[in-house]
């Protein structure tokens, strides 16, 4: 019996890491889009001399973001150092469209 049990138990961890395997490249495939788009905005930026961050727009987002880590029941301060991160690095890639 003992066998049958760790066998389920083996098969259900099995499915679970089907599912992260295929949520880490939904995540994967999603920043790529993500970053094609700011990519954009930051040749726009640059082209037309607009800064590479918008504190406000940078607030609102992080705002809402947190909102809707409440919502999908993820620690809101992760969800926030998360998208910190991001912005940081967009950031990054608009101002080396400006140099």
């Amino acid at each position: 019996m003992t066998d049958d049990v760790t066998a389920r138990a083996a098969e259900v961890l099995k499915g679970h890491r089907a599912s992260i395997d295929r949520l880490d490249a939904i995540l994967v495939y999603t920043l790529g889009e993500r970053f094609k788009h700011t990519q954009a905005v930051g040749k726009l930026k640059a082209e037309h001399d607009l800064p590479p961050s918008d504190p406000n727009r940078e607030a609102v987002q992080i705002a809402r973001l947190e909102e809707l880590a409440k919502e999908a029941d993820l620690d809101p301060e992760f969800a926030k150092k998360f998208l910190n991160f991001i912005i940081q690095e967009v950031i990054r890639h608009h101002r080396q469209h400006q140099g």
